[in-house]
């Protein structure tokens, strides 16, 4: 079973930016799509953005397009989403996961990394 760590959260002012990280133990990595989700408590996960085994195509939802960039290192098995200009209802936990398309591939996810961001 696919293990995800994701890590790079943290606090930040809005218009700040942070880098979040997402290790991923599956041996077939460089093989497959990989997105970013997050979470608000009381809301279902909210897929962000998604890039495919090669990195060559990349898909956001519209809220973060322009200011999110996700990419990805498969000789080390980690994907990266870099955000700018964040803004308060950013605020969420984000999770990584291998997708198809917009959508998980397992229903499993790890612990996520909670980005705060203050107005």
């Amino acid at each position: 079973q696919v293990q995800l760590v994701e890590s790079g959260g943290g606090l930040v002012q809005g218009g700040g930016s942070l880098r979040l990280s997402c290790a991923v133990s599956e041996r077939t990595f460089s093989t497959i799509a990989m997105g970013w989700f997050r979470q608000t408590p009381g809301k279902e996960r909210e897929f962000i953005a998604a890039i495919s085994w090669s990195g060559g195509s990349t898909s956001y939802v519209d809220s973060a397009k322009g200011r999110f960039t996700i990419s990805r290192d498969n000789a080390k098995n980690m994907v990266y989403l870099q955000m700018n200009s964040l803004k308060p209802e950013d605020t969420a936990v984000y999770y990584c996961a291998p997708v198809r398309g917009k959508v998980p591939l397992y229903d499993s996810w790890g612990q996520g990394t909670q980005v705060t961001v203050s107005s």
